[in-house]
């Protein structure tokens, strides 16, 4: 029913540290639930462990109330997690929030923020449930736990990520309600809501904040307001942040400059998208693939086929391979020219890289080598 895979996976995005603090590792367990009522004395790792092997993870919770009536029960962490996690793997939801409210009216036991960090994922991307990721948030405090930034952003960037443009500003004023530290991440997080709905000037409000928050914008806030105005082809302005950003110390890097050669490549300012990269270059920052990539479509949508052939020779060197669509489109160009000997060092790039061409492109190549269908 719960396959191995799934069990893992679970484990990995949710519960990454919960059951490395007990080491206890994967042993087999010398008790069933079965056996649990004609045992004298249950540890909490031998409780851990009962839970850790049971194969029916959806009775997590029933077997949980049976082990709370023993006088030698001790709740922590550790079981609370394990059980969730196999809650989780059954994706019994509603039992995860009975046990949530049981905890609350137990008060046997502190929880981390950690452990609220897990549940909070788990009913965000898992379930689905925003609301009650929201709710979990800002119930923390009645369990004495206190979110941390990083829990804080998460709840941030799921609404953000979910579209819930509305609520994220709702959340984002109740932070000092739970004593949370705004950090450099989380205006980001704000800065990245308001330019996905198209509030650009609303983001550049944002850099406003950070001063008065004792914090810097990073490359990531620059970058993320530039990739919207060269969105809507405010590119002149996405250039002009790169002054903005010499002026307070902040290093662009390879994703900066791609949006922005991105940005003028789609206005068809080809040889400022050249310059560009030089200055990339200049700068030291290391390209990575995509740069390149921009720079060779910019060069094959200006149908300045032999300049991106050159320039596919220096991607090769550089042990970047070009993409299917560049190739394709090369070719065809190279076949418009006639330029045989052009296309022929495609061709064997091309097939070198682990590309087949298509009918459509033989019959464009043989249209070109046999003009007159001999």
């Amino acid at each position: 029913m719960f396959s191995c895979r799934y069990r893992q996976l679970i484990h990995k995005l949710y519960f990454p540290f919960s059951l490395q603090r007990s080491n206890l590792g994967t042993p087999s367990s010398p008790f069933s639930s079965s056996q649990i009522q004609n045992s004298d004395w249950l540890s909490s790792n031998e409780v851990i462990k009962i839970f850790q092997n049971l194969k029916n993870p959806n009775s997590a919770l029933t077997l949980l109330n049976q082990i709370s009536n023993r006088k030698d029960y001790r709740p922590n962490e550790a079981i609370y997690s394990v059980v969730v996690k196999n809650l989780a793997i059954a994706k019994n939801f509603d039992a995860i929030e009975t046990l949530m409210e049981k905890i609350k009216i137990e008060r046997k036991c502190r929880l981390s923020d950690e452990f609220f960090y897990n549940v909070i994922k788990i009913y965000g991307h898992l379930a689905g449930r925003i609301n009650r990721s929201i709710d979990t948030l800002f119930d923390m405090p009645n369990y004495k736990c206190f979110p941390s930034v990083k829990t804080f952003n998460f709840v941030l960037n799921l609404l953000v990520n979910t579209k819930q443009f509305d609520v994220v500003h709702k959340v984002y004023v109740r932070g000092s309600e739970l004593g949370v530290e705004i950090d450099a991440c989380c205006l980001n997080i704000i800065i990245k809501g308001l330019c996905r709905c198209g509030e650009i000037d609303a983001a550049y409000k944002v850099f406003d904040e950070f001063p008065k928050q004792n914090c810097s914008p990073n490359v990531r806030t620059f970058s993320t307001i530039m990739h919207a105005l060269c969105d809507h082809g405010r590119v002149d302005e996405a250039l002009s942040l790169l002054d903005r950003m010499e002026n307070e110390n902040v290093e662009p890097d390879a994703i900066v400059f791609n949006t922005l050669i991105s940005g003028l490549r789609k206005q068809r300012r080809v040889d400022e998208g050249i310059d560009m990269f030089k200055k990339v270059m200049l700068k030291g920052c290391d390209p990575n693939p995509g740069t390149y990539q921009e720079v060779l479509y910019a060069l094959l949508d200006a149908k300045r086929f032999l300049e991106a052939k050159n320039f596919m020779s220096v991607m090769i060197d550089k042990r970047v391979n070009p993409s299917f669509e560049s190739y394709k489109v090369i070719v065809h160009g190279l076949c418009d020219g006639k330029l045989v000997g052009d296309l022929d060092w495609v061709l064997k790039q091309m097939v070198r890289h682990g590309f087949v061409p298509r009918m459509g492109m033989w019959k464009k190549i043989l249209g070109c080598l046999f003009p007159d269908g001999g």
